[in-house]
């Protein structure tokens, strides 16, 4: 949430949506929590007075820790966000709570409903009602069992992995990090040892053999017509956090790069022509908020010239126009289970404030703002300025474009280079040094995935791609390339 944003809700008053509060005491945030996840959503503000008037409170190092510790005594697990701000050298704690979707909720064995502006305890008839209205509600998507089995379809190493860096991350404390089974439950991925439809699909290897609407199409179009000629396409599937890094490799490898010299220094710096982090937060919405459901569905990302568009199946949820898109809204969660561990892992951080960010990356970067249209799914579309390069035209480190440095049709001097130091098997560290490049990933993406690719460079050890010992070897293409270029 963005200052101004922050103090045009502070002139709001309290309502529905909103509650102040003079000062952070867990107790009662908590039950506001609680309050709003059973009745539609809303923001609580500490360090305001009744009247809107900003005091501030007392300066917090690690808010992680205060929202933990909320969260220990929210039934069941909800998705909520703590986040400070500074405002007239005063600091506020914004807590945004979504909407709920496993009323009723309780904190401290209590339940809480939000009545106009004040919180309190629901009585029974108000229980009962939100008891009867879940029970006659179908039970959503990503809470429904799957057919995978644990023990064959689980990803352990990648899910292992995640849960590190979830409790690294601080937002949740697993009763046992290393017992799979706990973790999932923790997650409110399994249940009574079975897996859910989120759990597969952010979990399992092979989540496509059942669900083939989770598959992701990518394409990187010639020209700015969807047609049959392509620069490079591709399907991803696997484990959702897998899949989203990888389509975000695609785009950043078939995007151009920008280059600038910022003033009063002598070198230049790159930069994608679309900045990463709104590339990101698309990606991560796009994911969160599509509609799993629809066997027919999908998500895919279309890379033209002039424009990079993100779709994802399914209308925008009730409660979401585009206009609220572009101003910022309280966040309506479609699949939250999915959101939350997004959240946890540290890659959905603004909640209903992801599309604002994202306008704000690109009117940043001198870029039109981006649209979104909801009509058979929702489209995200990032517009490129009229004097950009042509898209697919990425440059290298020395402004070479793409089909400069390299073309199916033969490779670029840059791989030319490279593929003379091959002649003896390299290291991906040698190959670095050799070329004086410092970003592995961006040298892995824009240099040696193209030679692998192409089939005039190979690993040494192929079944085993992450083998801290891999080398890279030329091919009997490769060495046909360097006898045409040995001069």
């Amino acid at each position: 949430m963005n200052i101004q944003r922050l103090k045009n809700l502070l002139t709001l008053g309290e309502n529905q949506n909103i509650e102040y509060k003079s000062a952070f005491k867990s107790d009662i945030a908590g039950k506001q929590i609680c309050a709003f996840l059973n009745s539609g959503g809303g923001y609580v503000v500490c360090g305001v007075t009744d009247k809107g008037e900003i005091t501030g409170i007392t300066p917090i190092d690690d808010p992680r820790s205060l929202e933990i510790n909320v969260s220990k005594n929210i039934s069941p697990q909800a998705f909520f966000s703590f986040e400070l701000h500074t405002i007239d050298g005063k600091t506020v704690l914004v807590i945004e709570v979504p909407s709920g979707k496993d009323v009723p909720y309780s904190y401290s064995n209590d339940i809480y409903v939000r009545l106009g502006d004040k919180t309190q305890k629901a009585d029974v008839d108000t229980i009962r009602d939100m008891v009867l209205r879940r029970q006659s509600e179908p039970e959503r998507w990503e809470r429904r069992f799957s057919d995978a089995q644990a023990s064959e379809d689980l990803n352990y190493e990648h899910m292992s992995q995640i849960a590190d860096l979830i409790q690294k991350f601080g937002r949740l404390k697993f009763r046992n990090v290393n017992k799979p089974d706990l973790v999932l439950e923790d997650l409110l991925l399994a249940k009574y040892g079975k897996l859910t439809n989120g759990g597969d699909v952010l979990f399992c290897k092979n989540s496509a053999n059942r669900y083939p609407q989770v598959r992701v199409k990518a394409a990187c179009f010639t020209s700015d017509k969807s047609d049959d000629t392509y620069k490079d396409s591709k399907y991803f599937e696997g484990p959702l956090l897998v899949v989203l890094e990888e389509l975000y490799a695609f785009i950043i490898r078939n995007i151009p790069t920008v280059t600038h010299f910022p003033a009063g220094q002598l070198e230049r710096q790159e930069r994608p022509l679309y900045p990463k982090e709104a590339i990101r937060e698309g990606l991560v919405n796009a994911f969160v908020h599509r509609d799993y459901t629809d066997f027919s569905g999908g998500l895919a990302v279309f890379i033209y010239p002039k424009r990079l568009e993100i779709w994802n199946s399914g209308e925008l949820p009730e409660g979401v126009t585009v206009q609220g898109l572009k101003t910022g809204h309280i966040s309506v969660l479609r699949n939250p289970d999915i959101a939350h561990v997004l959240y946890l892992r540290g890659m959905m951080e603004k909640l209903g404030r992801g599309s604002v960010l994202i306008q704000k990356a690109c009117t940043d970067s001198g870029l039109p703002k981006p649209e979104w249209k909801s009509d058979k799914g929702v489209t995200l579309t990032f517009f490129a300025p009229e004097a950009s390069p042509e898209a697919g035209t990425e440059q290298n480190d020395e402004g070479l474009s793409r089909d400069q440095a390299g073309t199916k049709q033969g490779p670029g001097r840059d791989q030319v280079k490279m593929l003379f130091f091959c002649k003896t098997e390299r290291t991906i560290k040698e190959m670095m040094d050799e070329a004086k490049r410092t970003n592995r990933t961006k040298f892995r993406d824009s240099l040696v995935k193209p030679l692998l690719e192409s089939g005039w460079l190979e690993m040494t050890d192929p079944d085993n791609p992450t083998n801290p010992k891999q080398k890279y070897r030329l091919t009997a293409k490769g060495i046909e390339v360097i006898k045409e270029n040995d001069e």
